[in-house]
Parts: structure tokens; C-alpha cells; sequence
């Protein structure tokens, strides 16, 4: 039987290690690459194409979302699993959005992250018990009272969502130009971009926004100058 192929994408060291040790105990798996940060991850699944990506979605250079939609442009064969620490509503919702096929919380055991692996390989979207459980309640309300979504405000470019994670986490336009292999004239014509779609016209005011769409982690140190 063939190996099912993963890409562990997750910032902190630690828990790589933790991850690729559970992993290779079970001789259903192969650990093809680790990346410590979005930019990584899309790199190596380009170049491995592996079964399964594990991603985090707080992860420096370039955030889980985004990371998800490049990935599953690139090497569209691929599934995207969710470990997070983060469990709101908003996160599950933008990483189904972007094409994630299951999401689990850092809290679940590492029995559930073995089976969640085999679900989505099998084709079966797999999701923490707590998790499925709002989503299932969220869907009662709606039909019970009939809401209708939100009509979605204009939606980032893959450039835009790049260079708003870089100047929220306190880039300069060189440091951005340099990190994305663009010219400095065309950073400022992206960050005009997002200021115009977001209605925000100051670094502080994107990286605000930044952090309340969970692009970066509130503890990141920024710079406004």
C-alpha cells in the first residue's frame, strides 16, 4: 500500500517535532518536508506535491489562509488539514472558504490527527467534535430563521493578502519588495489597493485589521513609523 505523503507546516520547532514523531510511528505516513513559515509551505508543496498538508494558519512571511489558496493553486491533488489553536467560528469559515478539507484544534489528541489524515485522503471532510458542532448549530439557525449571508466585500488579490501580512508585521516597502521579488513602486500601488478596498489609510489601521482577521497573531511586534 502506498504511503500517504505529508507536509508539516507549522511555525513553532517544537511541535514540528512532536507532529513528525507521532507520524512516523504509523507506517501508513511519510513526513515528505517541514515549513516554519507560509512562504515554505507553498514552495514545497509546488515541489513535493504531497498528500496532506498539516498547516497552521499563525505562521510568519505568509498566513495559513493564504498559504491554503496558494497551495491548492499549485498542487491542487493535494488536501489541506487545519491544526490550530484557534477554534472561532471565522477562522473554520475562511479556511473552508479558501479550500481547506478539515480543521482540528491543537487540543485534539494525536489518535484524531492520524484519523483526520485517513478521512481526507478518502475524500471525507473531517472536523474536531466541537468544531462540527457549532458549524451543525449554525446551519439549524439559519434555516430556522431564515437568514441569508452576507452579501462578501470585495476580496484580496493573493498580492494584496502577501503585502498586507508583511507591512502588518512591520516591513518596510524595500523589506516587502525584496520578500515578494517586486519593485517598490509596485508595493505602493498594492498597499493603495488595500487601503481603498478596506476603507483604511494608515499602517496602524491595516495592521488592525491584520489582527482582527487573524492575517497575524496579536503578539507580533509592529512598527507604524
Amino acid at each position: 500500500m502506498k504511503r500517504i505523503t505529508v507536509l508539516l507546516a507549522e511555525d513553532h520547532a517544537i511541535v514540528r517535532e512532536g507532529l513528525r514523531s507521532l507520524l512516523v510511528l504509523d507506517p501508513d505516513f511519510e513526513v515528505v518536508g517541514e515549513a516554519a513559515n507560509g512562504r515554505q509551505a507553498v514552495d514545497l508543496a509546488r515541489k513535493l506535491h504531497p498528500a496532506v498538508v498539516v498547516m497552521d494558519i499563525a505562521m510568519p512571511v505568509l498566513n495559513g489562509f493564504e498559504a491554503t489558496r496558494q497551495i491548492l493553486l499549485a498542487a491542487p491533488a493535494s488536501k489541506v488539514l487545519v491544526l490550530s489553536a484557534h477554534s472561532d467560528d471565522e477562522y473554520v469559515a475562511k479556511m473552508a472558504a479558501v479550500g481547506a478539507s478539515g480543521y482540528l484544534v491543537k487540543q485534539n489528541s494525536g489518535q484524531v490527527l492520524v484519523r483526520a489524515i485517513k478521512e481526507i485522503v478518502a475524500g471525507h471532510p473531517y472536523f474536531s467534535a466541537s468544531i462540527l458542532k457549532r458549524l451543525r448549530d449554525a446551519a439549524r439557525r439559519a434555516r430556522e430563521t431564515g437568514a441569508s449571508r452576507a452579501k462578501p466585500s470585495r476580496p484580496l488579490t493573493t498580492r494584496e493578502a502577501e503585502v498586507l501580512q508583511l507591512v502588518a508585521e512591520g516591513a518596510a516597502n524595500k523589506q516587502v519588495a525584496a520578500e515578494l521579488g517586486i519593485s517598490i513602486k509596485t508595493v505602493e500601488k498594492h498597499r493603495q489597493q488595500l487601503m481603498d478596498k478596506l476603507d483604511i489609510h494608515d499602517t496602524a489601521g491595516l495592521t488592525r485589521h491584520a489582527i482582527a482577521t487573524g492575517v497575524i497573531e496579536s503578539s507580533i511586534q509592529v512598527t507604524t513609523g
